[in-house]
């Protein structure tokens, strides 16, 4: 079998059991390059056949699993955080398939999630946002006319944006065309990494603070009110009945 293994955001304890069973078990190791903290791979058992797949091309991995499954090996293919966000396994997939060569998925914990943790901030605020826009900046992948970061900002929903800190000029100018100025803001670069680091401010400050701390990769990039605001849910109200606990007013 195939498995597509989410990495986690970084902390290699923040993967599955499931995930580290099979990187124990694991003959063969493809991981993607730098965003995979290495730390993750001394999961592995000596022996296990680890590859760096940061020069390689869709053909090449998929030829190298290929191989090594037609040989009865088990083969990981480790990417980071969660596979289903900007894994580009899609295409994996579908090369693997038109093989007939059957493959599974194993999900991992993103860093937009680890990004909350360490900002301990929850994205859905009672009486505040209830929705969160997982997204990116055009650059040379380009996105769909409406979902340009200009268009997706007309909510003022949280967002988190992925992929992005290297164009933070054009990240700052199409927020400002919908957000406030003072619209609070974070960026975490490498979320849950021992080297983690944290900005926090105003949108209208993002563009120059980004700059300052010389970020430009591997950050994401989190914009809403849920980093301020603070609620308190209806369900653990003593007031609140519900299907398990009745009022006690």
């Amino acid at each position: 079998m195939i498995y597509f293994v989410g990495a986690g955001p970084g902390d290699p304890e923040l993967i599955t059991l499931k995930a580290y069973r099979l990187l124990k078990k694991a003959d063969l190791v493809i991981y993607a390059g730098s965003l995979v903290n290495p730390q993750i791979l001394e999961h592995c058992t000596a022996g296990t056949e680890i590859i760096n797949s940061a020069h390689l091309n869709l053909e090449e991995i998929v030829a190298l699993m290929t191989a090594a499954y037609a040989q009865g090996k088990l083969v990981v293919r480790l990417h980071t955080g969660d596979p289903s966000l900007y894994g580009a396994i899609g295409e994996q997939m579908d090369l693997l398939e038109q093989k007939g060569i059957p493959y599974s998925i194993i999900p991992g914990v993103s860093s937009f999630l680890a990004a909350a943790a360490s900002l301990k901030r929850e994205y859905t605020v009672p009486d505040g946002s209830q929705t969160l826009i997982i997204t990116r900046q055009q650059g040379r992948t380009p996105v769909p006319t409406a979902e340009r970061l200009s268009s997706l900002a007309v909510h003022r929903a949280t967002m988190a944006i992925f992929l992005s800190a290297g164009m933070i000029e054009g990240v700052a100018a199409e927020l400002l065309e919908e957000y406030p100025p003072d619209t609070p803001t974070a960026v975490v670069e490498k979320a849950s990494w021992e080297e983690e680091r944290i900005l926090r401010g105003k949108l209208q400050d993002l563009e120059k603070m980004v700059k300052e701390a010389g970020i430009t990769k591997t950050a994401l990039i989190l914009v809403g009110n849920f980093l301020s605001d603070s609620g308190r849910s209806q369900l653990y109200d003593r007031e609140f009945s519900h299907e398990y606990r009745s009022s006690q007013q």
